[in-house]
């Protein structure tokens, strides 16, 4: 059966899993532009669409920017050119607000998931979520990955904009409670710190290079990319992606903010036909002789034939022997044990060896 919960499928996770079926988290951020009423249909519409989280945003614009911090997103479409501007439009929401996303979710039977970007956040949505997810945004802030290294939790770390020290830096800090006990599992994403994000600067090769260097935990993708035909979430399953998370609103067409490079539930109902298509062709991992090979096995393989007559007492040479399909008789694997035989029942020229005419 599916796991669709995400402290479970990092818990029980191990290397070399199979490709195909990856957690898929909608990032809904604060596309709910702070009001109850639409964060519920974000909710209710990535339910329907097939996502197996939900992910909001957790801030207060005091505590996450200064007031002089200039925009790093494209502000042709989004025109805000302050962060602490864009991020006090929207940080209306804190703990009443998310108590009750979390009970929608429960009710809608879909994981409910918030970043935090301070202390506080943190404290309360321990109480709300079996996972933390960190920001790239946060891959250097050692103090802050300490505090939420020290609730236990399993961790989704995204990767934007940083270099394999500076992974392997909070890696270290995550692991600050090793010796207690506390070992969290800890997820990698490949990001690309750009909004949007172009196709050709996806570079989706990174997820390989991440599962390469860190084989020991699980590597996931954080996409910025247009939705299109959401088939770069698809190239990046091929790749290895257990984990995607992409931008997510209820309204495409809406100025501003994550709207411009978010799907909506229509693009994940498109993207869950592409996986299913996906994983009906990638099928199985062990190899095996599949039970629609086994009329070409036998006869497209190879059996030992006669080259000439070879009468009854003649012992087998190389020389009288062939290999033809079809290999229902002796398989040219075992001509070994056929050369220097007796044979005790005349083998007619182009006849299939079998083993009842050899001694």
């Amino acid at each position: 059966m599916r796991n669709n919960n995400l402290a479970a499928r990092l818990g029980g996770w191990q290397p070399n899993k199979t490709l195909g079926d990856p957690f898929i988290i909608a990032e809904a951020g604060v596309n709910h532009e702070g009001e109850l009423d639409i964060a519920y249909r974000l909710i209710d519409e990535a339910k329907e669409g097939g996502a197996d989280a939900i992910k909001f945003q957790t801030y207060r614009a005091s505590t996450i920017a200064s007031k002089n911090s200039p925009a790093y997103w494209d502000i042709s479409k989004e025109p805000t050119q302050s962060q602490y501007e864009l991020f006090k439009k929207y940080d209306r929401f804190w703990k009443d607000e998310f108590e009750q996303l979390k009970e929608r979710c429960s009710e809608v039977d879909i994981e409910f998931l918030s970043t935090p970007f301070d202390f506080e956040s943190a404290s309360f949505l321990n109480d709300l979520m079996g996972v933390f997810k960190i920001s790239s945004s946060d891959i250097t802030n050692k103090p802050f990955i300490q505090y939420i290294e020290q609730f236990g939790k399993p961790i989704v770390l995204s990767t934007g904009a940083s270099t394999l020290d500076e992974i392997d830096q909070a890696l270290n800090w995550i692991n600050y409670g090793k010796p207690l006990g506390r070992e969290p599992k800890v997820a990698l994403l490949h990001c690309v710190l750009n909004y949007p994000t172009k196709n050709s600067d996806a570079n989706l090769g990174m997820i390989a290079g991440l599962k390469s260097a860190y084989p020991e935990h699980l590597v996931g993708y954080s996409d910025h990319t247009v939705p299109g035909d959401m088939k770069v979430l698809q190239w990046a399953t091929l790749l290895g992606a257990e984990i995607l998370e992409k931008h997510f609103t209820h309204n495409k067409a809406l100025p501003g903010n994550d709207h411009y490079h978010a799907m909506d539930w229509q693009d994940l109902i498109r993207f869950r036909q592409l996986l299913e298509e996906t994983q009906d062709v990638l099928g199985e991992f062990d190899k095996r002789v599949l039970a629609s090979e086994e009329i070409a096995r036998l006869n497209a393989r190879r059996s030992i034939v006669a080259a000439r007559v070879i009468r009854k007492g003649d012992i087998v040479s190389p020389g009288d022997l062939e290999f033809k399909r079809p290999g229902t008789g002796i398989s040219p694997a075992q001509v070994d044990d056929v050369i220097g035989k007796e044979v005790h029942d005349e083998i007619a020229k182009d006849e299939i060896l079998i083993w009842e005419k050899i001694k």
